[in-house]
């Protein structure tokens, strides 16, 4: 069980991952209570657009791809209120189209030498010293604003009508988390890769929603719950062989299975209970008329 750990670069994949998987069941809290899901599988898309941009340009990835997803977070904000189009069809757009535009330049200039299947898909290999500290880096920095900015985060998302008129910078909070989310998009596509990415952040606070009917609860297990996954995918990897990022979301699911099984028997049982404690006192009461 502790061969894996025998390596530095695994030791350093372990811990990334785990970060990541805290990191993306933080921001995922949000993702799936807006009811804006696809969001995150197509951010994750146009960021690789940007990194492919960004090594045409010869701009660093972080802060390249950083921006990019950032821009591309902020269009579909404001082409969803300024225009009749619902948000589903501004992330279509928008984000199919810089993932296409990162296709095409990758076609265009032969020189491209990254790892094409790598940025897809993830890899556990790949991940260096300064992945970890800009990782480090966002998860700090996104624990911070989400702590910081919890009232206000937690009005916008229920009542946003209700915040704006209570004098809540919506469009301010609506910007500041497509900042944290671009950014955590981008952190996590080496672990990951842009196709799965998008499960990391939306399995952890379903499977969270599923246990528990509280928001702040759900903000707590939520990270913990991606935390875990990351933690223990990445280790399942090394023995099945398989991709890393592949092997988190597998987990991942089958932990949403599991947690849907054992919420669906505790409701049952819940109701069997209720209903035998409604007809309880009817049958005492029709043996104590017998009785008589």
């Amino acid at each position: 069980m502790l061969e894996p750990l025998q390596y530095e670069f695994f030791v350093r994949g372990l811990i990334v991952a785990t970060l990541v998987g805290g990191l993306c069941g933080l921001i995922g809290v949000y993702i799936v209570l807006r009811r804006m899901a696809y969001i995150g599988h197509g951010l994750s898309h146009a960021v690789f657009g940007g990194a492919v941009v960004s090594f045409v340009m010869s701009i660093n990835f972080f802060i390249g791809a950083s921006l990019w997803g950032f821009l591309s977070a902020v269009l579909i904000n404001l082409t969803t209120r300024k225009r009749s189009i619902n948000a589903d069809a501004a992330i279509g757009i928008i984000t199919t189209a810089s993932f296409a535009l990162g296709i095409a330049l990758i076609s265009r200039f032969k020189g491209f030498t990254l790892s094409f299947e790598a940025a897809l898909f993830g890899n556990i290999l790949g991940v260096s010293e300064t992945d970890l500290i800009a990782i480090v880096i966002v998860a700090a920095f996104t624990t911070a604003v989400v702590f910081v900015g919890y009232k206000y985060f937690l009005f916008s998302t229920f009542e946003p009508d209700v915040a704006r008129f209570y004098g809540v910078p919506t469009g301010w909070m609506d910007t500041l988390f497509s900042l944290i989310l671009a950014a955590t998009i981008v952190v996590s596509m080496q672990i990951l890769g842009v196709t799965l990415l998008a499960s990391a952040i939306v399995i952890p606070p379903v499977i969270a929603r599923l246990l528990t009917n509280s928001f702040s609860k759900m903000m707590l297990l939520s990270p913990v719950i991606g935390a875990f996954c990351g933690l223990a995918g990445i280790y399942l990897s090394f023995y099945v062989d398989v991709s890393s990022g592949a092997t988190v979301v597998l987990f991942s699911a089958l932990l949403f299975v599991l947690t849907l099984a054992y919420t669906s028997v505790r409701q049952r049982v819940g109701r069997i209970r209720g209903r035998l404690a409604a007809e309880a006192p009817v049958t005492a009461s029709g043996d104590s008329h017998t009785f008589d």
